[in-house]
Parts: structure tokens; C-alpha cells; sequence
């Protein structure tokens, strides 16, 4: 569990102290830059916004929104959709997944949900049951083959008796 402690009692967003382990102990963390650690056997329902790196091991059920890197560890359970700038996931996920840099997909995970993110990493032993789609926004996604498309199809090849 955490436990707030506010440096001091002004109005103002104040640095505030987090213990969640022993080892952290008389660490300060000033808000917007702090890690996040969701553990085994927490469940949030809701809206999660993460402003640092971020990782869950336990169940969310909602929208989870990162400015840094996530990680969706081996133990989590998701049931949400999820916005990020670099999504790692070893878990379960339920829910699309949108990663404005970088997605990957770990062994064992389960990720059922469409997917949108312009570098994608699917491991072996990984499963993916959804759509995928690798593009950026129309005006910043370069126009190749077929309209709608970022694969390039070269024409059929006709083989010649000779």
C-alpha cells in the first residue's frame, strides 16, 4: 500500500515522500517524475495516469494512460484500454493498445485487442488475437503501394516457356 507524506502543507503541489519498500525508505519524489509500481494483488478500477515510468503486476480494469514507458508485468491482469508511449507487455491484456513508440509483446503474455504503434515486437511464445495496425497519422505516414497500405506489392511475375 502507499502511504503519502506531504513535505509540507502549502497549496502548492509539494514533493511528497513514498514508501513502498524498505529499500526505498527517505527517497523523495517530486509528482510527474515518480515511478509507479502496481502490485500482486492490487486492483484498480478506473482511470490510471501514469506521468513517469510505470509498471503493474496486478488488475486494472478501465484506461490506463503512460507518458513513458509501461510494463504490464508477467503477473497483471488487464482489462483495459491502454495509451503509451512505450508499451512492454508479459502479462494478460484485454483491451487496445495504442503505443505512440514502441510495443512489445513478451513470452508468456496474451494480448486480446486491436493494436496501433509504428514499431511492434511480438516474441516467440507470445499470443496476439486482434488487428495491428502499424501507420502513423495520414500526414505523417509516407504514401506507398496500394492506398492504405505500407507494404509495397510488386507486380506478379509471369513465368516464359523457352
Amino acid at each position: 500500500m502507499f502511504q503519502r507524506k506531504p513535505a509540507d502543507t502549502s497549496l502548492s503541489d509539494p514533493p511528497m515522500e513514498v514508501e513502498m519498500f524498505e529499500r526505498d525508505k527517505g527517497q523523495v519524489v517530486e509528482p510527474g517524475g515518480a515511478s509507479a509500481f502496481l502490485g500482486k494483488g492490487t486492483k484498480i478500477t478506473g482511470k490510471v495516469l501514469l506521468n513517469g515510468p510505470g509498471r503493474i503486476e496486478g488488475h486494472v480494469e478501465g484506461e490506463i494512460t503512460a507518458e513513458d514507458t509501461l510494463t504490464i508485468g508477467e503477473s497483471a491482469v488487464v482489462n483495459a484500454r491502454i495509451t503509451g508511449t512505450t508499451i512492454i507487455v508479459q502479462g494478460q491484456v484485454t483491451g487496445d493498445i495504442t503505443a505512440k513508440t514502441r510495443l512489445e509483446i513478451h513470452s508468456p503474455s496474451k494480448v486480446q485487442g486491436n493494436i496501433n504503434t509504428p514499431s511492434l515486437v511480438i516474441a516467440d511464445g507470445a499470443i496476439f488475437e486482434g488487428q495491428c495496425s502499424m501507420g502513423g497519422t495520414e500526414s505523417t505516414r509516407p504514401a506507398k503501394g496500394r492506398k492504405g497500405s505500407d507494404i509495397e506489392v510488386p507486380p506478379p511475375v509471369s513465368a516464359a516457356a523457352h
